[in-house]
């Protein structure tokens, strides 16, 4: 017999995950001018549907079945093959199937995140090859060998819920993809429905919580710990993105203080079931403040990344692993960091964040150049002029007559 408890929560949390995805199309498409809302918001929603497709027919198989200590695991479940409904998980708490979905959200999300930094610049068929291309080869094999028993994770290296896997993978893919289209023909254009950002922001930091929480994969103290980091760490985070930028221009933003609720959820990601309260906090300030620099010196050096996915998500992957080596504490995690004088494990977390990155970043880079000899990657200057919702949709997200 299954725990309903434990079951319970788990559907739970698979269902707060799943939400974050609807979050970002809405907080994406606050932020992208008013000739482009529908077509970020389509890259986003879209991935709901491929990505299950993926997950189902090759993707869980590749992620957690064999391969221990490789890169990649095999496909002796293709289809789920050989997995029974009533299976139980590793924890026999409940059913493999609530597990598989779990993770199957956060492979739907993760290529998402990149979209924010290439808005109105790349053609729909493009960013579907995009889509299929880079989790066969950067989430999946992340997947395998941080979560799925692969190399990795013999070497010790430890992510509570994504900051190697899905954060500064997706957020240096997203930089190399800025590198790849160049700038937009108008970087001056405003977000069209703050509000709306606002709404999508309020998704992702509920939503959050089970993408914290929920990687305890069981109901225990670590898990309320988890949750409740997540909420210090995006709280911090957001009031010190906001003083910041309240002194540098005179005025409190509000597109600012949510920006920082998001670097702060980003950053504390990995972290979120290892470390202490206290530490929590440290790691939102830092959050708050080092992804406002990464921001503002990719404005310096004029990289379009359109909503700040590498300065927020990048960043602040790269920087919350980082920081678990500093304050993983074994007495909750079973493992110490360097505060607790490892050495070892903060230089293992160290290297496999920036080898992570890199590799994203590379790879993403060498397939944009494949996938434009098979379809154009990036849109005309007449499609970008008139919008993407337009010229590539054929709609409208607003009556304007009606306004």
């Amino acid at each position: 017999m299954f725990d309903s408890g434990s079951t319970g929560f788990m559907i739970l949390a698979t269902s707060l995950v799943m939400l974050m995805t609807p979050g970002l199309a809405f907080f994406y498409g606050g932020l992208a001018g008013k000739r482009n809302i529908l077509g970020i918001m389509i890259q986003t929603f879209v991935s709901l549907g491929i990505t299950t497709i993926m997950w189902v027919a090759v993707g869980f198989s590749l992620c957690f079945s064999g391969g221990e200590g490789g890169i990649i695991g095999n496909l002796n479940h293709v289809f789920l093959n050989g997995i029974p409904f009533d299976a139980a998980f590793s924890n026999g708490k409940y059913p493999m199937y609530i597990f598989i979905s779990y993770q199957m959200m956060f492979a739907i999300i993760t290529p998402a995140l990149i979209t924010g930094a290439f808005v109105n610049r790349v053609t729909f068929k493009a960013y579907l090859i995009f889509l299929v291309l880079w989790q066969l080869f950067v989430y999946y094999p992340f997947v395998h060998m941080v979560w799925g028993g692969g190399f990795l994770a013999e070497m010790g290296v430890k992510d509570f819920a994504g900051g190697i896997v899905v954060h500064a993978t997706a957020g240096f893919a997203a930089l190399a993809s800025v590198f790849y289209v160049g700038k937009r023909r108008d970087t001056a254009s405003p977000p069209n429905s703050i509000p709306l950002v606002a709404i999508g922001t309020g998704l992702l930091w509920f939503g959050w919580y089970g993408f914290n929480a929920g990687s305890e994969l069981d109901v225990d103290a670590i898990t309320t710990l988890a949750f409740l980091n997540t909420d210090v760490a995006a709280s911090f985070a957001a009031i010190t993105w906001m003083v910041i930028e309240w002194s540098r221009s005179r005025k409190p933003k509000f597109v600012g203080l949510l920006t920082g609720a998001v670097a702060g959820l980003a950053t504390i990601t990995p972290a979120a079931g290892f470390v202490p309260l206290w530490a929590a906090i440290l790691i939102g300030i830092a959050a708050g403040s080092i992804c406002y620099i990464a921001v503002q010196f990719k404005n310096k050096l004029g990289w379009d990344d359109a909503l700040d996915v590498w300065g927020v998500h990048g960043i602040g992957g790269t920087l919350g692993t980082i920081l678990l080596g500093v304050f993983a504490v074994e007495a909750i995690g079973g493992q110490s960091g360097l505060i607790e004088g490892d050495v070892a494990f903060f230089l293992k977390e160290v290297i496999a964040v920036l080898v992570g990155a890199a590799y994203a970043f590379l790879f993403t880079y060498l397939m944009l150049i494949i996938i434009n000899v098979i379809t154009p990657v990036k849109v005309t200057e007449a499609e970008e002029d008139i919008g993407l919702d337009d010229s590539i949709h054929g709609e409208k997200a607003y009556d304007e007559g009606a306004l």
